[in-house]
């Protein structure tokens, strides 16, 4: 866990690879939790919070360095629909930091000797909604309207005092744009990742202008992908570093494709260590895997970089 002599996971990025961990969701799946409602793991934040700590404290021991919250799905507006009145789910954003802190803790007890560092899940307005528009964008909505939607959550996981703030699976430069201006001034450090296809973000705008609003923001100390197939990361890293010259991360999913309609994966697995020499080559240095990419490919990915 970080401590008062601790690096920053700024400065931990510009010394070398920091390792991110995997699936918050398959973990809780493989360990027997039904995720199958709106609000996915965030769900378990109020039933079984043991059950986050665990997945978190599972990845630290595979290898991880990095551990992202159970708060991607996690709004006001989504536990306001399973009844949850606003100081509930204030309270649950604040555990979902309290979670991951206490799981760095039991690593560290563990013999984990490392630091350990816990980033805030920012989802998109889209994971909200629960029916896959994350990777489509294009909600209809302003940048105005998307950031009074993102303030007060950004605002709440900013006040339990994270490492980082993780904006990510964002599918278009509107909501990257209303996600830079909510965690302006807050004083916690932020990483923006796009889901993109190809060398475009889901909603279809190129990814040099998509990296760009991000190259002048002081609070962003990472930008990058995630939740998208192994294949598209490699010209990603490349444009992301080139365009904002910051550290990149990069946290693809294991290659298979989610049926939103039928709400389950499809096809078969393309994430290896094989593409990992060449991501950081490229610029990545904040590495891990997504959706159904588990603690042992993550503890694959720490032998192979060296950084376990």
């Amino acid at each position: 866990m970080t401590s008062d002599t601790s690096p920053s996971l700024a400065d931990a990025l510009a010394a070398g690879t920091v390792v991110l961990d995997g699936g918050m969701s398959n973990q809780l799946e493989s360990a027997g939790h039904d995720l199958s409602d709106e609000l996915w793991s965030a769900r378990l934040l109020a039933e079984r919070p043991e059950a986050v700590t665990e997945a978190h404290l599972a990845y630290f021991r595979a290898g991880a360095s990095v551990a992202i919250t159970a708060s991607y799905q996690a709004t006001f507006e989504g536990f306001g629909k399973r009844g949850i009145d606003r100081a509930e789910a204030a309270r649950l954003l604040a555990l979902s930091v309290d979670l991951a802190r206490t799981a760095a803790r039991q690593a560290a007890d563990a013999g984990v000797r490392r630091p350990l560092w816990v980033a805030a899940s920012v989802g998109p307005y889209g994971a909200m909604l629960a029916d896959g528009s994350e990777y489509r964008g294009r909600y209809g909505l302003g940048v105005a309207e998307l950031e009074r939607f993102h303030r007060p959550r950004i605002e709440t996981l900013a006040a339990a005092a994270p490492d980082v703030l993780a904006l990510e699976t964002v599918p278009d430069t509107d909501e990257a744009a209303a996600l830079l201006r909510a965690v302006r001034g807050l004083g916690v450090p932020a990483w923006l990742s796009y889901t993109v296809d190809g060398r475009r973000t889901r909603a279809g705008q190129p990814l040099e202008e998509a990296f760009a609003l991000a190259a002048d923001a002081e609070e962003v100390i990472a930008v990058g992908v995630n939740c998208c197939a192994p294949g598209d990361v490699g010209p990603a890293v490349e444009i992301a570093a080139r365009v904002t010259g910051k550290p990149v991360v990069a946290y693809p999913n294991s290659g298979e494709g989610w049926d939103a309609d039928a709400r389950a994966w499809r096809g078969g697995t393309t994430f290896g260590t094989t593409q990992l020499t060449a991501w950081r080559e490229a610029g990545a240095r904040l590495i891990g895997g997504c959706c159904r990419v588990g603690p042992e490919s993550i503890g694959e990915i720490a032998r192979t970089l060296g950084a376990a």
